[in-house]
């Protein structure tokens, strides 16, 4: 549960372990009273004077050591649940049979009786008990006068389980007033007391009557088409629109109010958002040295961000841009004093400077996120691609190997299969020298191969919200132009992935779903606003792709490890030619080097070679 959520609601969930040893024994005692209840009734109704008195201590000491086994007194069931009756009825029944055995082997038949009169009324009395506990809880734990009303679309398990997580919140944030469900055979029916007052079609008149502004669309299962067409809903009625994460973000865990949350643009792509584990893949930074360039960026930062979570010895963090690393570092601490050693400015092009750093701090593992990546930027200005790109990389892979790192990790992207573009021609020259490097060196040198990152500095969604927040229209290239996108986390996320389980020489390309086209992303962030955001198509700009590839020519898509993770070699770069043309005093053509490098034919490579 959230910050909101309270402390009886947690209890009744099972959720709070500090009140723990206290509800338990509270449990425990309303059980035995309710078989001593019940021994009492069946006393009074049998009229005997034969009150077999050794019956009630037996038969408690095995209802209450069979509840401790079935978790009744051990926080494992929600009170008065069905779980939980169960789990009584089960502890009734084995000191019931406990008792008659014993009773049949002393030949005490009447025990027997009371024994089985004792465990029915016992039985009766405890869920009674029980069923007034949780209705007494759930008074107290309702929404309080400040929750807004919340309609929610979907009346399966998910809703209802929303539902009721707010209803048994005083703190709740919302109040649900209707469910909406497009399974008829729902309708007039109630989901935790709350009426399903019709379809999804019918959000206007039921937000008019219920007062309702918000839905929550509690739908994991939902295709992007179907979330669509229900935002689109939403809009269409001035309702704000709320979501829960997918199914796979949920691997069939309970839905909470922290699990509420806006709909995210990124909710409005052609698939779900890739989870893992992190704490399950990065075990191997522990213990390590672990070095970032480009710390300062987008996927540099998240990237510190979560490496600080495991136990490294050191997290080092590198960028040329100072106001980087102290974005960076505050968001991992919460100040910036810009005092510690090991916040780094350094240029990657300074291969001095680089050799310097890596003596200092020999880092054990190094992420290389520095990059120049505006497409048309660059092909304006092909030499500063050459010099960061591809003699930047060439720099810190020097240094990397000259305190012999264990692992590196090189960030590349999908403009690098079957290049057209400088920063493709650059960042697949670095994936070659990266290989190079793979093939002579020990420790392992890999690439991996990202789509567009939502989220990160300059990209389309940041571009269109910025567009948008001034009222200007939304720019696209082309009617029909698709990219692969993911999102600043699953980027870290295969970047860890890939130090965990890459091969030395390879490209690890992580499944990206089908290509989105940028003029439906537009279209539908120009429908968010009122009136609806102009779309301008301004035609491809020089030697902009179409549509991207993941793969190049004879690349095949191999996945040993990972369902979702591709592990393609490389060809390795001829370093003696990379210092050939670098050596060329006439050389000017920069763009014109890396097609040379790019498609240049594997040379024999040895140690002196890329030394």
């Amino acid at each position: 549960m959230t910050k909101q959520s309270s402390e009886p609601s947690r209890i009744l969930g099972g959720l709070e372990t500090s009140a723990r040893p206290h509800r338990d024994l509270l449990l425990a005692t309303v059980d035995t009273i309710a078989l001593s209840s019940g021994w009492g009734l069946a006393q009074l109704f049998r009229g005997s004077n034969n009150a077999e008195l050794w019956v009630l201590p037996t038969m408690a000491v095995v209802l209450l050591v069979v509840g401790f086994f079935l978790g009744l007194y051990r926080n494992r069931w929600s009170v008065a649940s069905f779980s939980e009756i169960i789990a009584i009825a089960w502890s009734y029944g084995l000191a019931v049979f406990v008792a008659i055995a014993v009773a049949s082997i002393m030949g005490r038949p009447e025990a027997a009786l009371i024994a089985l009169s004792s465990s029915l009324f016992g039985l009766l009395v405890a869920g009674g008990l029980r069923s007034l506990w949780r209705v007494g809880w759930e008074r107290q734990l309702s929404p309080g006068d400040g929750a807004a009303p919340i309609i929610i679309m979907g009346g399966g398990r998910a809703g209802e389980q929303i539902a009721r997580a707010m209803l048994l919140d005083h703190e709740s944030p919302f109040r649900p007033v209707a469910f909406l469900d497009d399974d008829r055979s729902r309708s007039n029916r109630k989901v935790m007391g709350v009426p399903v007052l019709g379809t999804t079609e019918d959000l206007g008149e039921v937000a008019e009557r219920t007062g309702a502004r918000k839905v929550l669309i509690a739908m994991p299962s939902a295709s992007n088409a179907g979330l669509q067409r229900l935002l689109d809903l939403a809009k269409e009625q001035n309702v704000e629109a709320f979501g829960l994460p997918n199914v796979r973000e949920m691997f069939g865990a309970d839905v909470q109010l922290s699990d509420i949350r806006p709909v995210k643009a990124a909710d409005l792509l052609n698939r779900r958002e890739i989870k893992a584990d992190l704490g399950a893949i990065g075990d191997y930074l522990k213990g390590k040295r672990v070095l970032v360039t480009g710390a300062g960026g987008s996927i540099g930062s998240e990237l510190c961000r979560q490496i600080q979570q495991f136990d490294v010895a050191s997290l080092l963090i590198l960028d040329r841009d100072e106001s980087g690393i102290h974005a960076t570092q505050l968001s991992i601490e919460g100040s910036a004093l810009l005092s510690d050693p090991k916040l780094i400015v350094a240029d990657i092009r300074d291969s001095a400077r680089l050799h310097e750093v890596f003596a200092i701090h020999r880092p054990d593992i190094v992420f290389h996120a520095a990059a120049l990546k505006h497409q048309p930027l660059l092909e304006l200005h092909p030499s500063e691609a050459w010099k960061t790109n591809i003699l930047g990389t060439l720099n810190v892979l020097e240094a990397a190997r000259s305190v012999g790192v264990s692992c590196f990790v090189n960030v590349s992207t999908d403009k690098a299969a079957q290049p057209c573009s400088v920063l493709g021609y650059s960042k697949r020259t670095a994936e070659r020298l990266t290989a190079a490097f793979a093939e002579t060196h020990s420790g392992r040198y890999l690439s991996v191969r990202f789509g567009n990152v939502l989220g990160s500095r300059g990209s389309m969604l940041e571009t269109f919200r910025a567009q948008i927040s001034r009222g200007d229209a939304l720019t696209v290239t082309h009617p029909d132009i698709t990219r692969y996108f993911m999102t600043v986390e699953e980027a870290v996320l295969l970047l860890i992935q890939a130090g965990a389980i890459g091969q030395s020489g390879e490209v690890l390309i992580l499944d990206m779903g089908e290509p989105v086209r940028i003029a439906d992303v537009a279209l539908r962030l120009a429908s968010t606003v009122n009136p609806p955001a102009e779309i301008r198509f301004v035609g491809l700009r020089p030697n902009e792709k179409m549509h991207e590839q993941l793969f190049g020519p004879g690349e095949v898509d191999v996945r040993p490890f990972h369902s979702l993770i591709s592990h393609v070699p490389v060809q390795p770069l001829s370093l003696k030619h990379l210092h050939r043309i670098t050596a060329t005093p006439t050389q000017s053509d920069h763009r014109k080097a890396m097609i040379e490098l790019v498609n240049s034919d594997i040379e024999p490579t040895s140690q002196a070679d890329a030394r």
